[in-house]
C-alpha cells in the first residue's frame, strides 16, 4: 500500500486530468465538510476518506444531473470510469487490463493478484502447500474458470455443457429452519439442511457431488409495437443425481451466472449517501420505482452495511464478496471463513473428515490475508473500456430513447466517488455505471422466490451497464440477466416486468428504428 501523506496524494493526483477526477483543492481542516461517513461507514477502516466540501458537493450535483440535450455527448462520456478508463484493448482481452491511472509498483499488484485469480487449486495434501485444499465440495477450480476472461458466464448450452459458469443457490423459508432466530440474523437466508447454501456439482475422488443442475425452456412468444414476434424462453430449474438425499420440501433454488468483473472498485467508491439519496421504498414521488437498500452482515466490519454486490446486492465489499467466493465455489478458507472443510454440512461426513490445507505458513488458512488482498486488489481493478461511437446520430437517438422510456430511474448514468487517499485509482472519479445499486421487484417473469437478506424473491439489483456492449467480444456470447435465460439485449429488456413495466411497455411498443437506435445506445456502452 502506497503512504498516506499528503505530498504523494498531491504527486500522483497532479497526474490525473482534473476535468476528469474533478480535482479541487481542499480547504485546510475542510472546515464545511458536509459527510460524516468517516464515522457513519463501516468501510471507512479499509476506504482512508477525505470528506467533500460544500464547494465539491454543488460542483458534483451539477455534473451529475441527468443531461437534457441528445444532439451530442457530453463531456467526458467516452470515459466510463473517469481517469480509470483504458483505451488501449477491445477485443476478448478489454475486461482484463488494470486501471489505466495505477501506477507502475501497485501494477506488479495487480498482476500478482491476476495469477491468483486463474490459478487452478489442487486437493490436499499437496507438494505445493500454498495451492492446497481445493473443496472437498466445489463448483470450480479458479476463479478465472467461472468468470472467463473477467467477463459473464452463461447457462449449458447442451447436454454435454457442465455450465461451469452457473450455479444453483440453495435455501430455505427462516420459518422452515432449525437454527435459532439469534443465528439466522447473521445469515442471509436459512441453508438447506443438507446442503447448505449453494451445490457444489464437483468433489473431489471418493466423496460425492451433491448434485447437478438440470435447466429446460419454455418459449414466451411476445408481439411487438409493429407486429414482429419475439420468443423469450423461460428457464425451470431441478437437481438430478442428489448426493446426499432429497432437498428439503421447502427448498429454494435461486440459479446465478457469474457476472462480469469490471468497475468493481469504482462501486464500491461510490458514496453510501449518494445511493441511499435513491432509495425511494415507498414510491413517494408517485412514479412506480421503489428503489430499496439491501443491509448485509459484514464479517470483516463485524456489523450490517450497505450490500452492493452480488445479483441481490448480498455483499458490501469486493474483499468480502471474493472471500465468499473462494468459500463457496472453490471450497478454500480465509481469515472471513476459515473452516478447511468449505461449504460441508453436519450430513456430508466424508467431506468433513477429508484433509483440508489449513497450513502454518498460510496462518492456519488455505488462501492467507495477503492472498486475499491480492485477489480482492486485482478484482478491485479490472478497468472499464472506453466508450465505443458515442457521437454516432443513431447512438445519441438511442440514448434520448433509454431516458425517454424512463431507464434512468433504475440505470442511473452518473456518479462521482469518494475521494480516498489509499486507492488512487477509484478517488474522485466521474464514473458512468448505469445503475443506482438499488433493489427493485422485477414482477413475477424474473423472480427466484427467494429471499436474500432484505431482498424479496422478486427483487434484484439494477445490474450496471458499463461494457454491456463487449460482451459478446469477451465472453463468446450475448447471455443476459441473472441465469443467462436472454439471448440478447431486446429479450433482457422484454423480460423485465414489476417497477420496469412500463419502461419495458415502451419500449415494445416504439417504432422499429427507434428500438434499434435504442439497442446501438446499450451495444456503445
Amino acid at each position: 500500500m502506497l503512504p498516506k501523506t499528503d505530498g504523494m496524494l498531491r504527486l500522483v493526483l497532479a497526474a490525473v486530468p482534473a476535468s476528469l477526477a474533478l480535482i479541487a483543492p481542499l480547504a485546510a481542516g475542510a472546515q464545511d465538510s458536509i459527510s460524516d461517513e468517516l464515522h457513519a461507514d463501516p468501510r471507512a477502516a479499509a476506504q482512508v476518506i477525505v470528506p467533500r466540501t460544500v464547494e465539491e458537493a454543488a460542483r458534483i450535483a451539477k455534473v451529475t444531473a441527468p443531461t437534457t440535450d441528445f444532439t451530442k455527448p457530453e463531456r467526458y462520456e467516452t470515459h466510463p470510469a473517469g481517469a480509470a478508463t483504458q483505451f488501449d484493448v477491445l477485443g476478448r482481452d478489454a475486461f482484463a487490463i488494470p486501471s489505466a491511472n495505477m501506477s507502475f509498483e501497485r501494477e506488479l499488484d495487480f498482476q500478482i493478484g491476476n495469477g491468483l485469480f486463474k490459478k487452478l487449486w489442487a486437493s490436499a495434501p499437496s507438494s505445493t502447500l500454498a495451492s492446497d485444499g481445493l473443496g472437498p465440495l466445489y463448483n470450480a477450480r479458479s476463479c478465472q474458470v467461472c468468470h472467463v476472461n473477467d467477463g459473464r458466464g452463461h447457462p449449458p448450452e447442451s447436454a454435454e455443457d457442465d455450465g461451469v459458469s452457473m450455479f444453483l443457490r440453495l435455501s430455505i423459508p427462516d420459518e422452515a429452519s432449525d437454527l435459532d432466530a439469534e443465528t439466522l440474523r447473521y445469515l442471509a437466508n436459512a441453508p438447506e439442511p443438507t446442503y447448505g447454501h449453494q451445490l457444489q456439482d464437483k468433489s473431489l475422488s471418493g466423496i460425492p457431488a451433491e448434485g447437478q443442475m438440470r435447466v429446460t425452456y419454455t418459449d414466451v412468444p411476445v408481439a411487438l409495437g409493429d407486429g414482429t414476434q419475439v420468443s423469450l424462453r423461460a428457464p425451470s430449474y431441478e437437481v438430478a443425481d442428489l448426493g446426499y438425499g432429497p432437498l428439503h420440501p421447502d427448498a429454494m433454488l435461486s440459479p446465478r451466472v457469474a457476472p462480469q468483473m469490471i468497475g468493481l472498485g469504482l462501486l464500491e467508491a461510490i458514496p453510501e449517501a449518494d445511493i441511499l439519496a435513491l432509495a425511494d421504498p415507498d414510491d413517494a414521488d408517485g412514479d412506480g420505482i421503489s428503489g430499496r437498500a439491501n443491509q448485509v452482515w459484514d464479517q470483516e466490519a463485524q456489523t450490517m452495511m450497505l450490500g452492493r454486490f452480488g445479483l441481490k446486492a448480498g455483499a458490501g465489499s469486493v474483499r468480502g464478496q471474493s472471500a465468499d467466493a473462494f468459500h463457496s465455489d472453490i471450497g478454500i478458507s480465509t481469515s472471513l471463513h476459515p473452516a478447511g472443510a468449505g461449504e460441508c454440512t453436519a450430513a456430508q461426513t466424508a467431506c468433513l473428515a477429508a484433509p483440508d490445507g489449513n497450513t502454518p505458513a498460510q496462518q492456519n488458512l488455505e488462501a492467507s490475508d495477503p492472498v486475499l488482498d491480492l485477489t480482492s486488489f486485482y478484482a478491485r481493478n479490472l478497468a472499464v473500456p472506453a466508450r465505443r461511437n458515442v457521437d454516432d446520430p443513431k447512438v445519441l437517438r438511442g440514448k434520448r430513447m433509454f431516458y425517454d422510456a424512463g431507464c434512468t430511474a433504475c440505470h442511473t448514468p452518473k456518479f462521482v466517488t469518494h475521494r480516498l487517499e489509499n486507492q488512487l485509482e477509484q478517488s474522485f472519479q466521474l464514473i458512468w455505471p448505469y445503475t443506482d445499486m438499488l433493489l427493485h421487484d422485477m414482477g413475477s417473469g424474473l423472480a427466484d422466490g427467494r429471499p436474500e437478506w432484505q431482498a424479496t424473491g422478486n427483487e434484484w439489483r439494477t445490474p450496471p451497464l458499463w461494457g454491456i456492449g463487449m460482451t459478446q467480444a469477451v465472453s463468446g456470447h450475448t447471455f443476459f440477466l441473472h441465469d443467462g435465460r436472454a439471448r440478447n439485449l431486446l429479450e433482457a429488456i422484454l423480460w423485465h416486468g414489476g417497477e420496469a413495466t412500463a419502461s419495458r411497455e415502451t419500449v415494445r411498443l416504439m417504432p422499429a428504428a427507434d428500438r434499434a437506435a435504442l439497442l446501438k445506445f446499450l451495444e456503445s456502452l
